[in-house]
């Protein structure tokens, strides 16, 4: 029989992410996000080619991004609400980690591994920083998927694009779990 990890599995059995609107700080130091980040980077890589970075924003940086959303929602003819949501994620936020994909042309290892490493780098992200004490969201918004916006803001190469905006601090209130799928709908046992 392997050997057990029970506080690991404990851990996934009962982990949640944490609303975002309530992170405050303090946040992370740069040495724990450096750990974080490590762990992250941990995750199935077919052919090693490492699909996915790391950029570090800090509350200057997001005060930007946060501009640089109101901005572009504006320039786009978003209403009100859309262009609050997407400026409002950079905002409130005192740390966030832009995960962006950065696939590779590979052989190897087709596009969609690589979309698929990049989001399990995102996950494993979230985790760490969960297993490390501290609350952790991960979120998209329209200001990820917006093409003028990344490069403005992150300036992303062209094959690159924002998996997702992992938001860290401290929770700012208790968080309720939320309701997770009954096993029999989700799994089909194939024995033969």
């Amino acid at each position: 029989m392997p050997d057990a990890n029970p506080a690991a599995l404990d851990f996934l059995l009962t982990r949640q992410s944490v609303s975002a609107k309530t992170l405050r700080p303090p946040v992370p130091s740069r040495a724990e996000l450096e750990t974080m980040l490590t762990a992250a980077a941990r995750v199935p890589d077919h052919g090693g080619l490492a699909p996915w970075r790391f950029i570090v924003l800090e509350r200057p940086a997001l005060e930007r991004l946060a501009r640089i959303a109101a901005a572009r929602g504006a320039a786009l003819g978003y209403d009100a609400e859309k262009i609050g949501k997407g400026e409002g994620q950079f905002a409130r936020s005192s740390l966030a980690v832009a995960v962006i994909a950065s696939p590779a042309i590979s052989e190897k290892a087709p596009e969609v591994e690589q979309t698929l490493s990049t989001g399990a780098a995102c996950v494993s992200l979230v985790n760490a920083a969960l297993a490390s004490g501290w609350g952790a969201a991960w979120i998209t918004g329209w200001p990820a998927f917006d093409r003028g916006f990344a490069e403005e803001a992150l300036s992303l190469a062209p094959q690159e694009w924002v998996a997702g905006f992992v938001h860290m601090g401290t929770p700012g209130s208790a968080v309720g779990d939320r309701p997770r799928p009954a096993l029999d709908r989700i799994v089909t046992w194939v024995a033969a």
